[in-house]
């Protein structure tokens, strides 16, 4: 792992394993710590001034997020994109945004549009500020809360799985709005909590599906443009 300059105190509150856990969350969902490169406890244990127990114990927190891995030999390392397959995690994410918003707008209970309008609130704040880490986790929150009002809890746990391992992806997303999400993006959530508030199954599923198509195309194309430039001989 790449050598870092100590933790500054009071970058993140909390402290222990939570102080870990949200430092390497970020970096890994930044990409600032590639995916695949090895995590070595003691160099951990030496820039966070800390025994092994709280690194070991934040690393099972991030594996069970899918962003970590352990290999045979126990070694961990950053989890890697499997990019040759992400089409399957895109006909998932797809399949899941719309079955969960038909569902919340189908069950949701006033308490639950309270929660979703705040999630989305916080993300629409982050937005403002272009806080781009603050907006990752903000849509996930808001699309766990979405799943949560379904009342379905193996499709909420495959939603908080799938939101999980796409965070990463979710990065290179924003990047390719130069970290400045157009404010037609945000207004998406407003439309689907509309619908989700008027009880419109239809119409949630229809906004549900659109959201979803535009980032997986969005991302495709980032992911498929040609950055080469023109060399003069």
């Amino acid at each position: 792992m790449e050598k870092r300059k100590p933790v500054e105190a009071g970058r993140k509150r909390g402290s222990g394993v939570q102080f870990v856990y949200e430092t390497l969350r970020d970096e890994i969902i930044d990409l600032a710590l590639a995916p695949g490169s090895a995590i070595d406890e003691a160099k951990l244990s030496e820039r966070f001034s800390m025994s092994r127990t709280p690194i070991r114990e934040a690393l099972v927190r991030l594996t069970s997020e899918g962003l970590v891995a352990t290999l045979p030999n126990r070694a961990s390392i950053v989890a890697p994109i499997d990019f040759l397959n992400l089409h399957t995690f895109f006909d998932a994410m797809t399949l899941m945004y719309r079955v969960t918003t038909r569902l919340a707008a189908e069950y949701r209970t006033d308490q639950d549009l309270c929660d979703i309008r705040m999630r989305q609130q916080e993300f629409s704040d982050a937005a403002a500020k272009n806080d781009v880490l603050t907006m990752i986790a903000k849509n996930a929150e808001l699309h766990n809360a979405i799943a949560k009002a379904g009342r379905n809890p193996y499709y909420e746990s495959l939603t908080r799985r799938l939101l999980n391992e796409g965070q990463r992806i979710m990065r290179p997303y924003y990047s390719s709005f130069g970290d400045r999400l157009p404010d037609r993006y945000s207004l998406e959530h407003d439309d689907i909590i509309a619908a989700i508030a008027a009880q419109d199954i239809t119409e949630a599923d229809r906004l549900a599906s659109a959201h979803a198509e535009q980032i997986v195309q969005n991302i495709r194309d980032m992911i498929s443009a040609d950055r080469r430039h023109s060399i003069k001989l």
